[in-house]
């Protein structure tokens, strides 16, 4: 698996792999760049009071990491052959977590154009998927792991009370391009960046949709740079990812001029070579809000 990430990061060519599992004969995927392991079921010691989707933590060669139980996590039935189950252990948001699910069977690689945004017609699950993906004649659905674990621990997640920490702030005039698939995430990104006194945004759910309407701007023969002063990014999108995202901006005559930052929680040390291959001014992995600010400030303050 390591391997194939390595490819898959220098190719910039708006794809990804990800990792088919199953909860409840219900197929989903995840990214490969968030797996780090899969394992077989381990002994869990369980936690007092904890959430009730967490089942407790595990020791992984000496680490401690939690065990979230996704069908509790998404309502449905638990295993019927708990000891054929398996752990996914991730890493993503500087967070180590292990995602307990039924089975996993095998990795596809894809490209995000493939992948549907999804609509409301997932019995209750829309707000808890990131993208749709026709395979088989079957749906295969890409999970949005971080409001997942959002929900279980509200305090991992963007907290705009850190603004506070950088004391008095003015408001500011300048206009910010988001482009987040996540409703929940968007939702928070825009507060805390009004907190922080930048109150002119102007939010897209994906690449493609952010990509076009610039390019739109600059084929009315207006400036890009007065109608934006800087875009943030995140990484995972349905149609257009961030990194083909900031790639396209980069090599365009036209839009080049806007800093793009790269807001992910996808940003490690191991990865960050991918972002700066495609031209991003900087990289800030959440939920790092109050770097994400201060970055912001030095390129458009």
């Amino acid at each position: 698996m390591q391997k194939d990430k390595g490819i898959l990061l220098e190719s910039g060519t708006n794809e990804l792999e990800i990792v088919e599992f199953s909860v409840a004969e219900n197929r989903f995927g995840i990214n490969v760049i968030k797996v780090k392991e899969i394992l077989n079921p381990v002994p869990v010691t369980k936690i007092p009071h904890s959430h009730p989707a967490v089942e407790g933590i595990v020791d992984i060669r000496g680490e401690v990491v939690p065990v979230v139980d996704v069908a509790h996590a998404l309502g449905f039935e638990a295993s019927a052959n708990p000891k054929q189950d398996k752990f996914i252990l991730t890493e993503f948001n500087q967070t180590k977590i292990v995602f307990h699910v039924h089975t996993v069977t095998q990795i596809h690689r894809i490209s995000w154009e493939s992948i549907e945004k999804p609509g409301k017609m997932y019995q209750g699950l829309e707000t808890e998927i990131t993208g749709v993906i026709k395979k088989d004649d079957e749906m295969l659905l890409l999970l949005d792991f971080e409001k997942i674990v959002s929900d279980i621990s509200p305090e991992s997640s963007l907290n705009k009370s850190e603004i506070h920490t950088l004391g008095e702030r003015e408001r500011s005039n300048k206009k910010i391009l988001v482009v987040e698939d996540s409703g929940l995430l968007r939702g928070l990104l825009q507060e805390t960046l009004e907190e922080a006194g930048y109150i002119h945004t102007v939010l897209f759910e994906d690449g493609k949709d952010a990509h076009d309407h610039l390019r739109s701007i600059a084929a009315e023969g207006r400036e890009v740079a007065e109608e934006y002063q800087l875009v943030i990014t995140d990484v995972e999108m349905p149609r257009m990812d961030g990194h083909h995202l900031t790639k396209t901006i980069k090599e365009d005559k036209e839009l080049n001029i806007l800093p793009v930052i790269i807001f992910s929680s996808l940003i490690t040390e191991d990865l960050r070579h991918k972002g700066e291959k495609v031209g991003a001014d900087a990289q800030i992995s959440k939920p790092e809000i109050v770097e994400l600010i201060q970055v912001i400030d030095q390129h458009i303050l």
